[in-house]
């Protein structure tokens, strides 16, 4: 393959090194490979994400790297129906063509892979080239991808396809199941009833399985059945958590008012004061009286002996 290429290239170079380092270092999630006769369009093929509706799937696409690369982005097509994005259609997307302000000349196709299954289950916001299909829907497409890969171009496209097709399933774990609801037919009898026992005890405690599930959302999801329930078993619950929550309240505001008795502490010393103040008053109206009295009684005297 490198011998048809000028290795000076270096979007040529960069090509080939990352081609190397797909076969050296495989993927179980991806994988892709240059046709012989241009290198610079890819076939691959990812493994849905795992958790998703897309789980399990094997979904087939194109890559056309421009003459430019690593320095301009790639474009990418999806050729197996997914439900997310359209067929043989240019998708939208930050490490795409789209968007080359973007992109980075350090990510390859690698990246450029990973970051596409990353982007398989976000929502599409009306991007370009992407679907909204319903979580049923998708997962019906995701074991239909299984079957058989799709068909597309020239005999080299579609063998490079097949190769690519029959690793992904040498990789593959586990084939997704579209129904797994309906496996409880298979139950006995007793089984039944057992799960109709278990069924009613979840009902009656809601706010339990809302803990488990709800997280963040456990007071907002407790309160729906409380105001649905209509005997009201749920009401003295919260009443008695506002009564608590007050009593929290006032235990906290007669703390915060524990240091008042301090200030009264020191009202005793300005009535000492008040009393000082009385009592030199009245000393000095004590006096200014002994003064007068003195005053009248010479005064007295003095007529006395005129």
């Amino acid at each position: 393959m490198a011998e048809k290429y000028n290795l000076k290239n270096p979007a040529v170079k960069r090509i080939l090194q990352e081609v190397k380092e797909m076969q050296s270092n495989p993927s179980h999630d991806f994988m892709s490979l240059p046709l012989e006769e241009n290198i610079f369009e890819w076939q691959f093929a990812i493994r849905g994400p795992c958790e998703t509706e897309f789980e399990g799937g094997i979904y087939h696409g194109r890559i056309q790297l421009p003459a430019e690369y690593p320095f301009k982005p790639p474009s990418f097509m999806l050729l197996t129906p997914n439900g997310r994005f359209e067929t043989q259609t240019k998708i939208c997307l930050s490490i795409s063509n789209h968007h080359p302000e973007h992109w980075q000349p350090s990510w390859s196709v690698r990246t450029a892979l990973v970051a596409l299954i990353a982007f398989m289950p976000t929502n599409p916001n009306g991007a370009l080239g992407s679907l909204d299909y319903k979580e049923e829907d998708r997962r019906a497409l995701a074991i239909k991808s299984r079957e058989t890969p799709p068909k597309f171009g020239t005999p080299e496209r579609q063998r490079l396809i097949d190769e690519i097709h029959e690793y992904m399933l040498s990789k593959a774990t586990s084939a997704p199941q579209d129904n797994p609801t309906e496996a409880p037919e298979e139950h006995s009898p007793n089984e039944e009833v057992e799960a109709q026992d278990n069924s009613g005890n979840l009902e009656a405690l809601p706010a339990e399985g809302v803990l488990r599930q709800a997280g963040d959302r456990i007071v907002e999801e407790q309160e729906v059945p409380a105001n649905a329930n209509p005997s009201g078993v749920e009401a003295p619950r919260e009443v008695q958590s506002t009564v608590s929550r007050t009593q929290v309240l006032q235990t906290s505001e007669t703390r915060v008012q524990n240091p008042k008795p301090a200030t009264r502490v020191q009202k005793p010393d300005d009535r000492l004061f008040t009393l000082a103040a009385v009592g030199l008053t009245v000393a000095i109206l004590v006096l200014l009286l002994k003064k007068f009295i003195k005053s009248t009684e010479y005064g007295a005297v003095f007529f006395n002996g005129s």
